[in-house]
């Protein structure tokens, strides 16, 4: 299927509530409250940062991914606990992917420091697709093709809460800075690594 182009969704001048909002794949925050309160409008006011990335794609830095949900959560130590698997250490942090439901009680935002238009690596979301839970592999390609793939364009300074993007061609500059909110907390021994 062909990627659709479209504008973020916006809870601007709407009567909408922003948690009634995040029921949406992707909106636009510019100029709202800010990410921690947005996210404990959602997950409740327990809402913590537990894990950010800065993605800064270049000419020299590009890079595309396959469709794909985002799993893993960073953690301080690997430990031996039932339904934490498999585990990896990635530019050395240790990384696992947690049961089903402890991602079902996150979010992500994604501020974006540089504009993004169909050319700079859009984020391209299957909308509902976190509605079934996990996926497996070979359901995806049939999500895709019954949901849709819009792009999610933005300008400098916009934040969305969420997955797949593409290289940028031709390559050029895109810095995401991905924040991740939980509210709960991990079994011990596991503990959020943290920001």
């Amino acid at each position: 299927m062909t990627p659709q182009t479209q504008p973020w969704k916006s809870i601007f001048g709407s009567k909408k509530t922003a948690h009634t909002s995040l029921r949406e794949p992707w909106i636009n925050l510019r100029g709202s409250r800010s990410n921690s309160s947005i996210a404990a409008s959602a997950l409740g006011s327990d809402a913590r940062t537990v894990q950010a990335v800065l993605f800064d794609k270049t000419a020299a830095r590009n890079w595309a991914l396959g469709w794909h949900q985002d799993r893993t959560i960073l953690v301080e130590h690997y430990a031996d606990i039932d339904g934490f698997g498999p585990w990896t250490v990635k530019a050395g942090l240790n990384q696992v992917e947690p049961p089903f439901a402890i991602l079902e009680r996150m979010v992500t935002t994604r501020v974006h420091l540089d504009p993004v238009d169909t050319t700079n690596a859009p984020l391209r979301i299957v909308p509902g697709s976190h509605r079934p839970g996990r996926l497996r592999e070979a359901s995806i390609e049939h999500i895709v093709e019954d949901r849709g793939e819009p792009l999610c364009l933005a300008n400098r300074g916009d934040v969305c809460f969420y997955a797949t993007t593409g290289a940028a061609n031709p390559p050029r500059r895109r810095r995401v800075l991905q924040i991740d909110y939980a509210v709960i907390d991990l079994p011990k021994p596991v503990r959020w690594h943290g920001v």
